[in-house]
């Protein structure tokens, strides 16, 4: 199954062709891990305040599960938002998860920190027992059957848990629409070159059924009750530090990637020049590249 070990929803900060959970097996994870975690310590940010906010939802949980992990950037980010509760990162990639029992290590909280290595949602039935709060993280759209996958979610949830969902938002932005070179309104066309895309991804999972994405209608028909919905900003504002232009620079790299066939001349020789080092019109020199995304958590408790 080429996609089911890549759910790492964490650091899927911009979904994107080429993103590495995207791609097939021949992966360097030992590689990918360090950027992984940068850019999700560069949402850190949007992560906190969604945190925050669902910590006035769901007190004092004994059990966090963070379904789709990567790194461990937001489980080590759940354990700080939960002080009294254990977090268990699952992901089906061990390389990332040696990174965030490292990264628990790091941060002192390795003593209620643990990690199961498994495809989702087959992996939650490993769980030693049930969660009172389940994170997942852009995970969930890389299963093909996500009605089931989230009925998995919800039997792994004790009475009255939270099933705490990231999915949707809006497409990220980088650049003003007129960047001085090629033609203005780049970025919208590669969202509409990358939602043709997506649609694809969808398309050819395994066991893949179509869905309307009515989250909260597929949270009810888990057997939970929808508790809210909320969007959290990350603003980045120009001129962008160099963690924010390395994450751009990789982004726009992979887009150029797996989307050329797509994008006429002209936007590929933008591209070409807004991923090159060399050139000052990059994204590695420009004073107007800045980061701005938006990102929506669905909750819903489980009543039973």
């Amino acid at each position: 199954m080429a996609h089911a070990h890549h759910q790492h929803g964490e650091h899927d900060p911009h979904e994107g062709p080429g993103h590495h959970h995207h791609d097939t097996t021949d992966i360097d994870w030992a590689e990918m891990g360090p950027l992984l975690e940068s850019q999700a310590e560069l949402f850190t940010p949007l992560y906190e305040h969604a945190l925050a906010w669902l910590g006035k939802r769901q007190t004092d949980p004994g059990l966090v599960v963070d379904a789709g992990s990567g790194p461990g950037v937001v489980a080590c980010l759940l354990a700080d938002t939960f002080p009294g509760a254990r977090v268990v990162a699952v992901d089906g990639n061990e390389p990332l998860l040696e990174r965030a029992r490292a990264r628990a290590e790091r941060l002192g909280v390795a003593d209620r920190f643990g990690t199961l290595a498994g495809e989702l949602p087959d992996a939650l039935g490993d769980l030693d027992y049930p969660a009172d709060l389940l994170w997942a993280s852009r995970s969930l759209h890389h299963l093909g059957d996500q009605r089931a996958a989230l009925a998995e979610f919800a039997g792994c949830l004790a009475p009255g848990g939270t099933l705490a969902l990231m999915e949707g938002g809006l497409p990220a932005r980088f650049l003003p629409r007129d960047i001085g070179i090629g033609r203005p309104g780049l970025q919208d066309r590669l969202d509409a070159v990358e939602s043709e895309w997506f649609a694809r991804m969808r398309a050819s999972l395994p066991g893949v059924v179509d869905e309307t994405e009515d989250w909260a209608a597929l949270l009810a028909s888990a057997g939970l009750k929808p508790t809210g919905t909320r969007t959290f900003l990350l603003d980045l504002p120009a001129p962008a530090t160099d963690r924010a232009r390395a994450y751009v620079a990789a982004t726009l790299s992979r887009l150029r990637e797996a989307m050329a066939d797509g994008l006429d001349a002209e936007d590929r020789a933008t591209l070409d020049r807004l991923v090159d080092p060399a050139d000052g019109a990059s994204v590695h020199h420009r004073p107007d590249v800045f980061v701005l995304a938006a990102h929506t958590v669905h909750t819903a408790t489980r009543t039973l």
